[in-house]
């Protein structure tokens, strides 16, 4: 399948997703999350990655973060496609905008990610009211869903519970500053 220029594509619950790359304060935040947790992890055998296959069931979708294994033998697919679902202990998600991206990033991967088993997901989403950080724990695979979830408005510090990347800090240094 040929992608235009500037676009991405992912397979989401089945369908594929053909999305425009996204704007420069996504890719603000975004930087400053893989920076950050990069800084966490730099004394592990866990990286930061960024801009990444995550296959799982053969759906594949793009997150904006996530911590996996350093070494490609852990974390590679058969089909070298990407990074095995199973390998990866955190998935963070800034939400696009418009209203098929947001469904997207708040709804269908959200699914995804719990059907997959990855152990926490954080959704960074400007677009909800002033701004939330949203984190998921707990995944129930078999009801795509999650038994904990923890969502506060910006300004508010979030901690990543347990894994490789336990007590890392979402807050102001990576949403920006508390809005309204």
């Amino acid at each position: 399948m040929e992608i235009p220029e500037g676009y991405r594509a992912e397979i989401i619950e089945g369908a594929i997703e053909v999305s425009p790359t996204d704007r420069f304060a996504h890719a603000q935040v975004v930087n400053r999350l893989r920076d950050a947790l990069a800084l966490h992890l730099k004394d592990s055998d866990y990286g930061a990655w960024n801009d990444a296959n995550v296959i799982h069931a053969r759906r594949a979708w793009i997150p904006d973060g996530l911590v996996a294994p350093r070494t490609a033998e852990l974390i590679e697919d058969e089909d070298g496609l990407g990074i095995k679902a199973q390998a990866v202990s955190l998935v963070v998600d800034v939400v696009s905008p418009g209203r098929s991206n947001q469904d997207r990033d708040r709804v269908r991967k959200r699914r995804e990610h719990a059907r997959a088993s990855i152990p926490a997901y954080v959704i960074i989403d400007d677009y909800d009211g002033q701004g939330t950080v949203t984190l998921f724990t707990g995944p129930r695979p078999d009801k795509a869903d999650w038994d904990d979830i923890h969502r506060v408005p910006y300004g508010t510090e979030v901690v990543i519970p347990e894994g490789p990347a336990k007590g890392f800090v979402i807050g102001e240094a990576i949403t920006g500053s508390k809005r309204g």
